[in-house]
């Protein structure tokens, strides 16, 4: 009889033990997750916003990854865009505009204007990401000094939506994400100059 309690006493125990092990699905976002920090795309999940499509296809539902680049020598104006068929659509999400009031100046409005026509600009413009990224894109966000791009980070770690994924591939791909995202920035910043 005690030799039983033993056995069950150390199953219970590698049974506790093995809960506490990650997954493969853990251990790979956690990879992903690494690397993007060594690549300074500083990832965080957060609630899904609500102009961005997130769980099921429904605007605002869930939560989803959100990398962002900080460039310390550009500003950009609050701009979003949805991805549409791999490409940016620009969202005019500008209500604030909406309240100004009358003793606002021809120069305050002259800029605001300007500053809708440079947000305008990333209008069209393809994802350029390997295939097994872009259609977990969702929405990229220009604020301030920094661009932050939606995507399904989980989706992306996962057999059953990527079941082709090697490890060895994060790093090449969230560097092509990187190169697309400095790529806007830039074409932001040249046709400003």
């Amino acid at each position: 009889m005690g030799t039983w309690i033993a056995i069950a006493i150390g199953m219970f125990v590698l049974g506790t033990i093995m809960a506490l092990k990650p997954s493969v699905v853990d251990m790979r976002l956690d990879k992903l997750c690494m690397t993007a920090r060594k690549l300074e795309l500083n990832p965080k999940v957060v609630a899904c916003p609500d102009w961005v499509r997130g769980r099921n296809n429904e605007f605002g539902k869930g939560m989803i990854g959100q990398y962002s680049l900080i460039m310390d020598d550009m500003k950009f104006p609050e701009t979003h865009y949805q991805v549409v068929d791999g490409v940016l659509k620009f969202e005019n999400t500008q209500a604030q505009g909406s309240d100004v009031n009358s003793h606002s100046s021809s120069i305050d409005e002259s800029h605001s204007t300007s500053k809708q026509r440079l947000a305008q600009r990333l209008e069209g413009e393809p994802l350029n990401l390997p295939p097994s990224m872009a259609p977990l894109v969702k929405g990229v966000y220009l604020k301030a000094n920094s661009l932050v791009v939606f995507w399904q980070d989980g989706s992306y770690v996962q057999p059953a939506t990527n079941p082709n994924f090697k490890m060895q591939q994060i790093e090449p791909e969230l560097s092509a994400l990187k190169s697309t995202m400095q790529s806007w920035a830039q074409k932001l910043v040249s046709k400003d100059s």
